[in-house]
């Protein structure tokens, strides 16, 4: 793995398509307020005079705001996200890199954040993509959509702001974190923390990151991310093919991890982990079902078959339970939890409907 420091957005780089819009403080659940908030998020499309045709899409943990970038076939003429109806936009979460407010931003004392950093939730998130919203005139999405942490977030939108959008859909996610889930994200954790050159935090400075650290843990997440069926037809124990020794697959996932820590913060993802292994939309309303049946409006779960990571039966208690939840689609792929990036003619097909359910 080659030597980076952070593979963060930093105020030096090209912002790209990129936009940046301020929205001023954003309290945060734990009772810390975040100062001065900038939001980076792209879009597509045009919003309408009556500003009634928007979608909001949620990224994934280690997603950001170019949906074209991660979610190819999705965005543009004619395709799920109809940019010829409809305006498409993706913020980047607080607490993230790639140009909003996170770990590796520059704080209101002039210094990058790094350690000081504050703990925020799922529900944080959505207070600032409300926020944002605000600023950009759009009071009501049709529909709030996103896979993984983003499938958290549109599960957030739909309780606590039924009124902010017309329906949503949630791809490969849950209403509540699990314990095998928190148990794999914490070695994770421990895996950067651990590594040498993290020194608490506040490594923006140094010649070198924890680049090793967050490999380690990219290598396990990404183990998640796919099946062992398909590990073992791709790979076996078929060695590399160089002087290295290393078995195909450790190839694989060292590269992985190597394109991880030249777009990513080794930070934000401790942050944004910890935010889903604390995601629970039961918290403080009286548990998981009964604030799955407050929900006043559509409610389109999707469940990928071979998902380990967000195995079906979370998705099947959304549509168990949420009063105007459509019947639990389930999209077939060898791909597990990655199944939402490359099943895109199967997931752009729920999109359609779930925009159907919200008009």
């Amino acid at each position: 793995m080659s030597t980076v420091v952070t593979g963060a957005w930093l105020e030096e780089h090209a912002p790209g398509d990129r936009r940046f819009l301020k929205i001023g403080d954003v309290p945060l659940e734990n009772g810390e307020v975040l100062e001065d908030v900038t939001i980076a998020y792209q879009s597509w499309g045009e919003l309408n005079s009556n500003k009634d045709n928007a979608i909001l899409v949620n990224h994934a943990l280690t997603g950001w705001s170019d949906v074209p970038g991660w979610w190819p076939l999705m965005v543009g003429p004619g395709l799920p996200f109809d940019t010829d109806k409809y305006f498409v936009v993706c913020p980047n979460v607080i607490g993230g890199c790639q140009g909003s407010t996170g770990p590796s931003s520059i704080a209101p004392d002039g210094k990058r954040y790094g350690s000081r950093f504050p703990s925020v939730t799922i529900r944080d998130m959505v207070d600032a993509e409300i926020k944002f919203s605000d600023l950009l005139g759009i009071k009501k999405y049709l529909l709030a959509v996103g896979p993984s942490l983003g499938g958290m977030r549109s599960l957030e939108w739909a309780v606590q702001h039924p009124d902010r959008v017309g329906a949503i859909c949630t791809i490969g996610s849950s209403a509540v974190a699990t314990g095998d889930q928190i148990g794999t994200a914490s070695i994770q954790i421990r895996a950067i923390k651990s590594d040498p050159n993290f020194n608490n935090g506040d490594y923006y400075d140094q010649v070198r990151g924890p680049d090793e650290g967050m490999g380690i843990a990219r290598r396990i997440a990404h183990l998640t991310y796919r099946t062992e069926a398909e590990m073992d037809v791709r790979f076996g124990r078929e060695l590399q093919g160089d002087d290295t020794g290393r078995y195909a697959v450790e190839s694989y996932l060292d590269h992985q991890a190597d394109k991880l820590a030249h777009r990513f913060d080794a930070n934000t993802y401790i942050s944004l982990t910890e935010a889903m292994n604390s995601h629970d939309i039961g918290r403080e309303r009286g548990g998981v079902v009964a604030a799955l049946k407050s929900i006043t409006i559509p409610v389109v779960a999707v469940s990928i078959d071979t998902d380990r990571l967000f195995p079906q039966r979370l998705q099947a208690e959304i549509a168990e339970f949420a009063p105007k939840a459509a019947p639990l689609v389930v999209i077939s792929s060898p791909f597990g939890h990655d199944g939402f990036l490359v099943e895109v003619e199967s997931v752009g097909n729920v999109i359609r409907q779930a925009l159907k359910l919200a008009e």
